[in-house]
């Protein structure tokens, strides 16, 4: 089941989702001394973020964490690399954290890269995914056609022209032909094992996206609209983000 908040403005829709987010962290500390995180990246999360690293009661030394996706070949030291973004948006912010995981894009062997990163999220279960929604409705870089079918938690994805002209647009790259055409992205199975998922989704670049995923079908053409199988999923937006659904259901599901 897919739940619906439509928030004033993108600072009170990350500051909410991650309020969420919070709350299942504490719970998860409190059931078992320990928890699981993914953490996704982009301008659509810059609120959500900054909002999570302020809450409350949270014993960071007892979390672990993993990030969605990667770019194959790409050097921490890009501006555009995720685990660079993560360090400077979160990691610096958060100094006791306990582990945090990185997809290496760079390592000299994708093939490996990806049996050793699958290993390490086989051993930690996820208590919650921070995640967005793309232009195209990618989840993670599941681009359209999305496989639902994957069982292993990363793989490697080819990157089409819609996802990768926002990455340009979002002013990641100089040029839209310095954008990568392959990643490594946590699949849509893995995404779908989380305990809770948490997705902020501002901007009216988002609204064509976001009223496929909820009204129309689940289908593998609109990847995040699989998230309506999802038990725990709630769906953060703002009124640009909002603005094309017909009405504002306050859950849709299968």
């Amino acid at each position: 089941m897919l739940q619906i908040h439509v928030e004033p403005d993108k600072t009170a829709l990350g500051e909410t989702a991650a309020r969420l987010g919070a709350e299942a962290i504490r719970a998860a500390l409190a059931e078992r001394g320990h928890a699981n995180i993914v953490v996704a990246t982009g301008a659509s999360q810059f609120d959500m973020l900054a909002a999570l690293v302020r809450q409350e009661g949270i014993d960071w030394s007892r979390v672990t964490g993993f990030h969605l996706d990667e770019y194959v070949s790409m050097a921490e030291t890009h501006p555009a690399s995720f685990r660079r973004y993560l360090r400077e948006r979160f990691l610096t912010q958060l100094p006791g954290l306990g582990a945090f995981h990185f997809i290496e894009g760079d390592a000299p062997d994708t093939a490996r890269e990806l049996d050793r990163i699958n290993a390490l999220i086989a051993r930690h279960p996820i208590d919650v995914v921070f995640a967005g929604i793309g232009e195209n409705a990618h989840l993670a870089f599941n681009d359209p056609p999305a496989d639902f079918e994957t069982a292993a938690p990363f793989h490697l994805v080819q990157l089409d022209e819609r996802c990768r002209r926002q990455q340009f647009g979002e002013g990641w790259f100089p040029t839209l032909d310095d954008v990568p055409h392959e990643a490594i992205s946590m699949t849509i199975g893995q995404i779908m094992k989380a305990g809770l998922v948490v997705l902020a989704v501002p901007d009216s670049r988002k609204a064509e996206a976001v009223r496929d995923t909820i009204e129309g079908p689940v289908t593998p053409m609109v990847p995040a609209s699989v998230l309506r199988r999802h038990p725990n999923c709630h769906l953060y937006l703002d009124p640009q983000s909002a603005a094309l659904l017909r009405d504002t259901p306050q859950a849709v599901g299968e």
